[in-house]
């Protein structure tokens, strides 16, 4: 799928220029020529990476981009002006602009700084995707140890977030008694602890509230799965 590109601007030569320079590159190119058009666009399109005027009609760059970092993107945006002075740069680049760049501007540095952002936005994604687990409904964030499950938040121990973990990153697979013990708690499985069978019990209940259907599953003579009731 093509990346797609929103121009912000209401200079029409330099829209019609880029319209052009980006489709030829290949992407998906879209448009706005004053900054609550963009606003909308965002929202209707999700565009893969942001080229914003500062001076324009109804809302400048500023508060565009001000507005794109408190809704919670984070979209990279570059940002355009004729200004070349420092304190314009900053003030972008506080707002939350990924790059500015000054009007008259060579296309082939615009087109540069445009992958360079989709290779950072990529590799964001990527870094971000290793840190979250999901299956089904149930969503894990690594760096911040929260879980969830069909949108409502689930407080799990220390124990409980490692056992889910662990069938997070087996989704489907059986996990024997053995496995489980010795990733858990670190010792060879003892036929006379009930210690995992206690947590099974506790991470059921708290995964199974508010009418959740059962998604730890036991399997006679083998161990634990992670998956749906059949």
């Amino acid at each position: 799928m093509r990346e797609k590109i929103l121009v912000i601007d209401d200079d029409e030569k330099i829209t019609s220029m880029l319209r052009r320079s980006l489709a030829f590159e290949g992407y998906s190119v879209l448009t706005a020529n004053h900054g609550m058009d963009g606003l909308k666009q965002i929202l209707e399109n999700e565009p893969d990476v942001v080229i914003l005027d500062v001076m324009m009609p109804q809302l400048d760059g500023w508060e565009v981009v001000r507005r794109i970092r408190e809704g919670g993107s984070d979209m990279p945006v570059l940002m355009l002006t004729a200004k070349d002075e420092v304190s314009d740069r900053v003030k972008g680049l506080d707002l939350g602009a990924d790059d500015y760049l000054v009007k008259p501007f060579a296309l082939e540095e615009l087109l540069a700084r445009v992958r360079v952002l989709l290779r950072r936005k990529t590799a964001d994604k990527a870094e971000t995707s290793a840190n979250k687990l999901q299956y089904q409904d149930v969503f894990m964030d690594l760096d911040t140890r929260e879980v969830f499950r069909g949108g409502q938040r689930i407080e799990l121990t220390t124990k409980e977030f490692d056992l889910l973990h662990l069938f997070l990153q087996n989704p489907r697979r059986v996990l024997s008694r053995d496995i489980i013990m010795e990733k858990i708690w670190g010792y060879d499985y003892s036929g006379e602890s009930n210690v995992l069978e206690v947590y099974i019990a506790l991470l059921r209940q708290k995964t199974e509230e508010h009418g959740h259907k059962r998604i730890i599953i036991t399997v006679r003579g083998a161990g634990y799965v992670l998956r749906g009731e059949t």
